[in-house]
């Protein structure tokens, strides 16, 4: 399934039902008076959230989604029959904004949250209910209201307590592959990872946490470079970014030091929030390096980023990952809890997706 984060939809609730003008006329009856009925309620249109749906393609090709109108009242007492509603059904951590104002309407993030789009237009009155002493064969009636019309911005964020955040070919899909049960790919050639992965970490039986890992993010990307850093957006919501640097780049000219800054300034440029989010730094690859390299390596990163954690990994091997997974348990278990829904963890369908590309 292609992965789709961003989509723009119209959605067109339905018009209420006329009311009707009707009088009684039946043998041995004479003046039955009025009964004209109301019409009927339009349909509106409403959006939750599915932990079961995991991207927004169906919203990519269907973008018109129209309710019915209200069927108009009858003679007899006979109201008109209200529309049915429509229910739009989203990935969890759909934030879903006004295209023309740019207002939030809503941000799903727990499943089964519900929230209405777009409002069916109200039923018109029959001439019923003008019927008085003084007037007592009434013609009015009140003509259905219209519903409402917006055109909105589905954005689709994923729910991960952490992100990994480095270069292509850094080790991000080896790493998520190495704590967790997700089935990224993985080659040797830059931009293998397309679109975000989710995997789940658990570290003891009843204690685990979410990994998101995105695609690689290079120098320039807010101007475009690479992929962009329009993925960058899956990072937000998340409490703790891990920084993977490769210590054992294949170009012995490339300085791991000024790649690591250079992705802290994308992170700026793109957004000042998720720039002051807490950051560690994973040395990854060291397998490759003899104990001496490594100790050097380990020393500059930590004299240029004192203020930073700093792990040693291989994420091909394993060494060293499990101590990175339980300190980031310790670490989550410091902050305040946020509320998750464990079945909602446990099926998240992107854990053994593999990227497509």
């Amino acid at each position: 399934m292609k992965f789709i984060d961003e989509a723009i939809i119209q959605v067109h609730a339905g018009k209420g039902g006329n009311g009707s003008a009707s009088f009684r006329r039946e043998k041995y009856i004479p003046k039955g008076g009025p009964d004209g009925g109301d019409g009927g309620r339009g349909g509106s249109i409403w959006a939750r959230a599915d932990r079961n749906v995991n991207t927004l393609i169906d919203y990519r090709y269907a973008r018109i989604h129209r309710a019915k109108n209200g069927e108009p009242g009858r003679g007899s007492d006979c109201n008109g029959k209200s529309a049915d509603d429509i229910e739009l059904r989203v990935p969890v951590g759909t934030l879903i904004k006004d295209k023309e104002t740019g207002a939030t309407l809503a941000d799903l993030t727990h499943h089964d949250e519900r929230v209405l789009l777009a409002r069916g237009g109200q039923g018109g009155l029959g001439n019923l209910h003008f019927k008085s002493s003084t007037n007592r064969t009434p013609r009015q009636f009140t003509p259905g209201e219209d519903g409402e019309s917006k055109e909105l911005q589905l954005e689709l964020k994923v729910l991960a307590d952490i992100g990994l955040l480095g270069y292509p070919n850094a080790g991000k899909s080896t790493f998520i592959r190495s704590v967790s049960a997700a089935r990224p790919k993985v080659a040797d050639y830059p931009f293998t990872t397309l679109h975000p992965n989710l995997g789940v970490v658990r570290v003891d039986d009843n204690k685990s946490f979410v990994i998101a890992d995105i695609p690689g993010l290079i120098e320039g990307a807010a101007e475009g470079a690479g992929l962009g850093h329009q993925f960058l957006r899956h990072l937000t919501r998340t409490r703790l970014i891990l920084h993977l640097i490769d210590c054992a780049p294949l170009d012995e000219s490339v300085n791991i030091i000024e790649q690591a800054q250079a992705l802290v300034t994308e992170l700026k440029k793109y957004d000042e929030t998720l720039y002051q989010k807490p950051r560690w730094i994973l040395l990854n690859k060291i397998d490759l390096l003899d104990e001496a390299t490594q100790q050097q390596v380990v020393s500059t990163i930590k004299e240029q980023f004192s203020e930073l954690p700093v792990f040693s990994i291989s994420a091909l091997t394993g060494e060293g990952t499990k101590a990175v997974t339980y300190a980031v348990m310790n670490y989550l278990d410091t902050l305040n809890p946020i509320e998750q829904e464990p079945d909602a963890i446990d099926s998240i369908h992107l854990d053994n997706t593999p990227n497509e590309e």
